[in-house]
C-alpha cells in the first residue's frame, strides 16, 4: 500500500514487542506464475477484517478471540495503532462511509465517528447462537446491508450448540410464515448429566421443546440466516432476503449487485447434513435461499445429503416460500468461505473476478465429533470466474495442508481479502490453531499477506 506519511511503498514489516508464535515463509505458498506473495505484517492476534478507506488509510479489525476484547487499529508509520476497543467478540468486519468506520460485532453494529467517538446504531441483533452478524456493505440506495447467521447448524437446537445453557430460550426464527412438519429430535438431557431420560426438541424451538404437526411459525424481521438492510443511522430496519445458514460476508460489485458468501450445513448435531456446499450467492430481494431444507439449490431429502451411517434428512417445513435459486458458485463442504473482493485491476487479472478466502473446516464440539477435512477445501484463496461461475485455487500451501497441521510457513486461516490502492491483493490470515483444539488460536500468529503481479 502507499504510505501516506512518507510517500514510499511499504513492502512488509513486523509489529514490535510481539513474540511471533509461528513460522512465516511465503515460499511455502503456491501462487500462479507471474505472481509474488510476501508477508506484509505479522504478529497479529486473530485479525478478521481489512479495510482500505478512500483516503488511503489502512485499518485492521481483530475478532477478540484471544484477548476477549475486539479491536480496530489503523496503520501508521510501520505500526498498527489502536483506535477503538471493547467491542463484542467476535468482531466480524469493518466498512468505511463518509469518514466513519462501521463495525459489526456480535449482536451490534457500531460506528466509529471521525472525532473518535463510538455510537451503537443497531443493538439486539439475534447473534447469540452459532453464527454472528456479518460485515456491513452499502448499496447504491445508501442503505447498509448485512447478514444475520443462524442459531443452529440445520434448524434444531441440540448438543452441538454450546450456547444453550447461557441462552436456553434462544432458537431460529423464519423470515416468513412457515408450517412445521412436526418432526422431533431425541438427545440426552443437557441439564441432567447423569439422567437417562431423553429430551425431544423440535425445529425452530428452544432446546427441549417439541413440535406438533402443522405447527405455525410467524415470520420476523430479524430472521435467522437473513440479509437485513437499514439506513446508515440504523433506522428503518427491514428484511431483504433469508434462508441463508451463515451469510458471513456481503459486498456489492460495480454493477451494484449484492453477493454473499454463505457457509453450508455441517455433519453435526441432531440433524446432520452431509455434502452441503458453501455457496456464493447473488441476492435478490424477497427471496428464500433454501435453509434449512435445501443446500446448493437441492432438497436435503436427496440421498447425497445423507451422512454415512446416519439418517436421511427430512424437510422441516411443509411449505416452502419459493424454489430456492442455484448458487452463483459452490465450494465443497468445510471450505468455510468468508471475505472476498472483486478485482478491477486488469493488470492483476481478469476484470470482475472474485478472490475469496477459505477459512477451512473446524472440529465442532459435538457428540458426533466428525473429523474435519484438510484436503480439497479450505486454507486457501480461490478465484471465481464471474462469467462461468467456475472456481479455481489461486493460492495454497504447497503441502496442501494448513500451517497448524504441517507446521510450514504458509497459510493458517485465511479470513478476508481486499485490493489495495497499489493494485496488490491483501489477505488476512487469522492465525494458527492448537492441534488439540481447532477452535482456539495461538497468540500473535495472525498475518497479512500481500500478492502482486510481477
Amino acid at each position: 500500500m502507499y504510505d501516506r506519511w512518507n510517500g514510499r511503498i511499504v513492502k512488509s514489516f513486523n509489529l514490535e514487542d510481539n513474540n511471533v508464535g509461528r513460522n512465516i515463509n511465503a515460499r511455502d505458498i503456491y501462487v500462479p506464475a507471474g505472481y509474488s506473495i510476501e508477508a506484509f505484517a505479522q504478529g497479529l492476534d486473530t485479525p478478521s477484517s481489512i479495510l482500505f478507506t478512500p483516503d488511503g488509510d489502512l485499518y485492521i479489525a481483530s475478532t477478540g478471540y484471544i484477548t476477549g476484547s475486539a479491536t480496530v487499529s489503523r496503520y501508521n508509520n510501520g505500526r498498527f495503532e489502536l483506535i477503538a476497543d471493547g467491542f463484542n467478540v467476535p468482531l466480524t468486519g469493518i466498512t468505511s462511509r463518509d469518514g466513519d468506520i462501521f463495525v459489526s460485532h456480535r449482536g451490534v453494529i457500531s460506528v466509529i465517528r471521525r472525532d473518535g467517538t463510538i455510537q451503537d446504531i443497531l443493538t439486539g441483533l439475534p447473534s447469540y447462537g452459532d453464527y454472528s452478524n456479518s460485515r456491513v456493505s452499502f448499496g447504491i440506495d445508501s442503505k447498509m446491508y448485512f447478514g444475520i447467521g443462524t442459531a443452529t447448524n440445520s434448524g434444531v437446537v441440540g448438543l452441538d450448540n454450546n450456547w444453550v445453557k447461557n441462552y436456553p430460550f434462544f432458537h431460529d426464527n423464519p423470515g416468513s410464515y412457515v408450517i412445521l412438519n412436526g418432526q422431533n429430535f431425541e438427545t440426552r438431557n443437557l441439564y441432567l448429566e447423569t439422567a437417562n431420560e431423553p429430551v425431544l426438541t423440535g425445529a425452530y424451538s428452544p432446546y427441549g421443546v417439541s413440535n406438533i404437526i402443522y405447527e405455525v411459525r410467524k415470520g420476523v424481521t430479524k430472521a435467522s440466516g437473513s440479509i437485513l438492510r437499514a439506513n446508515p443511522d440504523g433506522t428503518d430496519l427491514e428484511l431483504f432476503a433469508w434462508g441463508l445458514r451463515s451469510p458471513s460476508y456481503c459486498r456489492f460489485d460495480e454493477q451494484f449487485r449484492l453477493f454473499v458468501s454463505n457457509n453450508g450445513c455441517d455433519i453435526r448435531g441432531s440433524r446432520p447434513i452431509a455434502n452441503a456446499p458453501d455457496e456464493f450467492q447473488l441476492i435478490t430481494p424477497g427471496v428464500w435461499y433454501g435453509w434449512p431444507d435445501y443446500a446448493g439449490g437441492e432438497p436435503v431429502t436427496s440421498p447425497r445429503f445423507k451422512p454415512e451411517g446416519g439418517q436421511q434428512p427430512e424437510f422441516l417445513f411443509t411449505n416452502h416460500p419459493n424454489l430456492p435459486p442455484r448458487p452463483y458458485a459452490m465450494f465443497p463442504q468445510g471450505s468455510t468461505i468468508i471475505g472476498f473482493d472483486f478485482n478491477y485491476n486488469s493488470n492483476f487479472g481478469p476484470r470482475g473476478d472474485v478472490y475469496i478466502a477459505e477459512f477451512g473446516a473446524v472440529r465442532p464440539n459435538t457428540i458426533r465429533d466428525i473429523a474435519p477435512l484438510f484436503t480439497g477445501s479450505g486454507h486457501r484463496v480461490s478465484k471465481i470466474d464471474m462469467v462461468s461461475g467456475g472456481v479455481t485455487t489461486f493460492a495454497i500451501n504447497k503441502s496442501g495442508f494448513p500451517a497448524h497441521i504441517s507446521r510450514e510457513g504458509g497459510f493458517g486461516r485465511p479470513a478476508d481479502i481486499a485490493f489495495g490502492p497499489d493494485g496488490a491483493m491483501y489477505i488476512v490470515d487469522m492465525g494458527t490453531n492448537y492441534l488439540d483444539n481447532l477452535n482456539s488460536f495461538i497468540p500473535n500468529t495472525g498475518v497479512i499477506w500481500r500478492v502482486t503481479r510481477n
